[in-house]
């Protein structure tokens, strides 16, 4: 167990939480969710020990292993792959070096000998002799190839080096496993699969995800940073968004009798306690959610950005046609032979490991890119906007929030543009920022606003969900469900494809999967899987 007394952390004047008491029990996970700079990772460092707090203690039960999933890519570059799995279990993995030292020396002393007999006991009680079975297994299940695990860590990709640095903070089941956004740079099988080896892990997680379908997978509890204070609160994502949306419209309806209040708390929690998503936690979890109170409800003080896309224009029966498309490279054919139709009202997601594919169609559709082979036709009434993925160039110039939207807006009066800005979050002085200046997050905010201006009745978006928040993610799901003309995108988001795409694209090295169907449909049919095994396994294609 872990736990946190009176914790405190502050930077001078700012104070990003304060006398947090919590405890983090095993058999559960626990989502830490909170606005962008709230302090969740910071908060995930200080647990790990990584960073000190200003006052307060984190308490760890004696002999309980801790993890966490590391951030530097570069950090075990001349390692094997499978012993940098490995490393994640510092005591088994010193045991294992000093064994195979002792074991490679040409004669051995008596005290050798004694010294061996220690460690091959240790070694056992680690379990050492499953340790590289284990390590090879989580590799294989995250889409590291066989031929892979014996390669030097800084032979492979930047992507497959997350995958490996995920293996190595879950493999010896640890006590206590600290994630901090392990689902980015992951393909959605890496997700699935995450997904299902955590609802199946029996100890402590703590994880950080701005995913909404991976928080409501895995969590049990949702930990809350607002206000300066860490909330504790029972059930996964949804619940918890729902029962602070249900508190602030209580505390809105000032007047209305406690009575009717506490019928509709009651109601609301039996129709989650009736849906609970992990079967080994629900029994607890039921009567946890039964002994809530009002007081154990608060409504979050964060904002969701109005995003909204209203075509100028509706777009007319032929839309864009792609024949033999090709981009070829002296390295490699990126794209070949691509060739499908885009019907008026699409809602189509581009799914599949590679995303430089994806990234590639899109950059030669929105013109950023030339294809070197291979057509592609726009109707004549489509009006295009495209978010990519690499935006720093948009930026990268002396303006404030004002005058870089104006550029891109037909009506220049500043309170018009203000009231642009102020939809997307950026009100007052924030409208004053420099562009060059902003977060991740307040970029994608700006681009949208930009594509919104467009009155664009086509829209293209290469993983737009990156770096946002997920109040942010959420209303830009739900824009695109609203939407009423025709959109292409990528995303590792599992709720926001699920919820958005009406045919689902992937591109495969035979060819090209393309079905009319929902995504949690396209997961489940018995046909895809079948692909995904002989693309992704038979035939050691990475994932």
């Amino acid at each position: 167990m872990i736990s946190t007394s009176n914790l405190s952390l502050s930077f001078g004047k700012r104070i990003l939480f304060e006398e947090v008491n919590l405890k983090f029990t095993p058999g559960n996970c626990y989502g830490i969710i909170g606005a962008n700079g709230s302090g969740k990772s910071t908060f995930i460092k200080i647990l790990s020990g990584e960073i000190e707090q200003s006052s307060g203690d984190v308490i760890i039960t004696p002999g309980n292993r801790l993890t966490t999933l590391k951030q530097n890519q570069f950090e075990f570059d001349e390692y094997e792959v499978l012993k940098a799995v490995m490393v994640g279990h510092k005591k088994l993995f010193t045991v294992m070096a000093e064994r195979d030292a002792l074991y490679a020396k040409g004669e051995f002393t008596d005290e050798d000998g004694m010294r061996i007999a220690e460690l091959e006991g240790e070694f056992a009680e680690l379990s050492g002799w499953e340790a590289e079975s284990e390590a090879a297994e989580l590799l294989s299940g995250l889409g590291i190839a066989d031929e892979l695990h014996t390669k030097l860590m800084k032979d492979l990709s930047g992507n497959e080096k997350v995958k490996v640095l995920l293996a190595q903070a879950l493999f010896g089941n640890p006590d206590i496993l600290l994630l901090d956004e392990p689902t980015n740079h992951l393909d959605i099988i890496s997700i699935g699969w995450l997904e299902e080896f955590l609802e199946n892990f029996k100890n402590t997680v703590i994880v950080i995800s701005h995913d909404r379908h991976f928080l409501n997978q895995v969590c049990t509890h949702i930990a809350d940073i607002d206000f300066g204070k860490i909330q504790m609160y029972t059930g996964n994502y949804d619940f918890w968004l729902e029962s602070s949306q249900l508190a602030a419209k209580q505390a809105k309806e000032a007047n209305k009798k406690i009575e009717a209040k506490m019928v509709e708390l009651q109601e609301f929690i039996s129709r989650f306690s009736a849906n609970a998503s992990k079967s080994k936690q629900a029994t607890s979890r039921k009567k946890q959610l039964e002994n809530l109170t009002l007081e154990d409800i608060k409504p979050s003080s964060r904002k969701m950005p109005y995003i909204a896309f209203k075509p100028e224009r509706e777009a007319g029966n032929n839309v864009l046609e792609i024949i033999n498309l090709t981009k070829k490279t002296e390295e490699e054919a990126i794209l070949n032979d691509l060739t499908f139709k885009v019907e008026k009202g699409d809602k189509i997601a581009f799914v599949g490991p590679n995303d430089l594919v994806k990234t590639t169609l899109f950059n030669i559709l929105a013109g950023k890119e030339k294809e070197t082979g291979g057509t592609f036709e726009w109707g004549p009434t489509i009006k295009l906007a495209y978010f990519p993925k690499d935006n720093a160039e948009f930026f990268n110039v002396d303006l404030n929030l004002i005058e870089w939207l104006r550029q891109y807006s037909k009506e220049t009066d500043e309170t018009y543009i203000r009231g642009f800005l102020g939809r997307m979050l950026f009100s007052g002085e924030e409208s004053l920022k420099k562009a060059i200046v902003l977060s991740g997050g307040e970029r994608v905010r700006c681009l949208l606003a930009k594509m919104m201006l467009s009155g664009a009745n086509f829209l293209i978006f290469d993983e737009p969900t990156n770096h946002l928040d997920l109040e942010a993610i959420s209303a830009l799901n739900n824009s695109l469900i609203d939407f009423k003309g025709t959109v292409l995108f990528s995303s590792h988001d599992h709720q926001f494809i699920h919820t958005i795409a009406n045919r689902i694209i992937e591109i495969i090295p035979s060819g090209l999967v393309d079905k009319r169907m929902t995504f949690d449909e396209y997961l489940n049919d018995e046909g895809i899987k079948k692909i995904h095994y002989e693309v992704y396994h038979a035939s050691a294609i990475n994932l």
